[in-house]
């Protein structure tokens, strides 16, 4: 499928470019044609500006300079798009730890990572679909990056059913102030949208963008 797609880019750019230059090369011949025939046929005693002619002639290499590069830009592009399709597709069947708040629970197990930038009290709330607040805990965190592993029981102690959660963590530290904490989620890429730009990977029913994968662990390693 991206070999696909990238061929019918790059087709699609070589006709624009073809037709630019077919264009600029008639032009130029028809141009060529009248110059000639207009010198041949002058008025001895009142010559042709030749300033004017110079001046079409370099408007001439202008645009065929223009043509070529607008040609090597496409180029570049459809090259840039076929290896950002080549890296996405080649994360399949990868484990992903990737920037983001929302975990898939299954079996009773959803999993987040976060990092504080030093010891906190925190209040940790995981959201069902609706928005709503279905648990919540304070807790003691410690500095550097931890992880928080969520049963898949409301506070009350129901269980909830297999889904997507939303987490948020709100901290201060010792001396009252608020910590800023970013969570990353993971999960294994089981498709690869490459009808969107750049790539988007798939994992459960979320998706992510490659700049937002932290690390990448393959499966048995």
């Amino acid at each position: 499928m991206s070999d696909v797609a990238a061929t019918g880019t790059a087709n699609a750019a070589g006709a624009v470019s073809a037709l630019g230059r077919n264009t600029i090369s008639q032009n130029f011949d028809s141009f060529l044609q009248l110059l000639t025939t207009q010198l041949k046929n002058q008025n001895p005693l009142d010559p042709l500006d030749t300033n004017q002619f110079t001046q079409q002639l370099v408007q001439f290499a202008q645009v065929e300079q223009q043509i070529n590069m607008n040609q090597s830009l496409s180029s570049l592009i459809a090259l840039q798009t076929t290896m950002q399709t080549s890296a996405a597709v080649g994360f399949l069947g990868s484990t992903v730890v990737v920037n983001g708040d929302t975990a898939a629970l299954s079996s009773g197990r959803a999993t987040w990572s976060f990092s504080s930038p030093r010891g906190a009290t925190a209040t940790i709330n995981v959201k069902n679909a609706a928005g709503e607040v279905v648990y919540s805990e304070n807790r003691t965190i410690s500095p550097g990056n931890q992880d928080f592993t969520w049963n898949g029981r409301a506070t009350n102690g129901q269980p909830m059913p297999d889904g997507n959660y939303t987490i948020s963590i709100t901290a201060k530290d010792a001396s009252g102030q608020n910590l800023a904490i970013g969570t990353e989620v993971e999960g294994v890429v089981d498709g690869v949208d490459v009808s969107h730009n750049p790539p988007l990977l798939t994992v459960g029913t979320r998706s992510f963008t490659l700049d937002k994968v932290k690390q990448v662990r393959r499966s048995g390693i």
